[in-house]
């Protein structure tokens, strides 16, 4: 077992994840940043770091001359990332030669049946989420669109906090990663694609609905 060390940076973001998750912020008010360390207990040098760094992500916005911002949360914004993000994973399927979605294929079938093991752990889901994906697209040539698709599920990072532990939408979600498996396996790219297609776009009515719950839409 591999032991990670966050940097206090690091926690910071996690903390503030968790919170935005919870639906602790009101998207769109300004950040105090004196009483949001105090209420973290850090100074402020780390939380502006921590805010710089969520501002790359999209959770938050800079505000000339006037600190941060929550960043608004709004359907339009998440349907049409998760949109773009269907379209350029289909396409590194696409670029990925025949033997590499062999092996793709078997290791993401296992994959797909440790995500569903792990289902009642929210972290554990979420990273397994990430690994899939990741390795989804590993064996596509086109590095500068990996950085692409990299850079659009950042700022879906917020959006996902509001629904990941959810046993049930997640053992929805596993289900279409093992389709995804299955076709790669059965040779099917067509359908390989449809199927992570489908789901990336299932997820778009499941957050929308966390978001009305959780927080205010814009």
């Amino acid at each position: 077992m591999s032991i990670q060390r966050q940097t206090l940076r690091e926690q910071i973001e996690t903390e503030i994840m968790d919170r935005v998750g919870a639906g602790e912020f009101r998207m769109g008010d300004n950040i105090n940043e004196v009483s949001l360390s105090e209420e973290l207990g850090v100074s402020r040098t780390p939380l502006r770091e921590a805010l710089i760094s969520l501002s790359q992500q999209g959770v938050i916005t800079r505000v000339s001359g006037k600190g941060f911002r929550w960043a608004p949360i709004g359907a339009n914004d998440f349907t049409e990332a998760v949109q773009i993000i269907a379209a350029l994973e289909g396409l590194a399927l696409r670029l990925t030669p025949a033997s590499e979605l062999a092996r793709i294929g078997r290791e993401l079938a296992a994959q797909a049946h440790e995500f569903t093991a792990s289902v009642s752990s929210a972290a554990d889901i979420h990273d397994h989420d990430d690994a899939f994906h990741a390795l989804l697209a590993s064996g596509s040539p086109n590095k500068r669109l990996a950085e692409t698709v990299a850079s659009y599920k950042l700022a879906l990072r917020r959006y996902e906090r509001l629904y990941v532990g959810n046993a049930d939408l997640m053992e929805r979600a596993a289900a279409e990663h093992e389709a995804i498996a299955e076709a790669l396996l059965a040779n099917d790219l067509p359908a390989a694609i449809a199927a992570l297609e489908a789901n990336w776009l299932n997820s778009v009515p499941r957050i929308i609905n966390a978001l009305k719950a959780k927080v205010p839409a814009v």
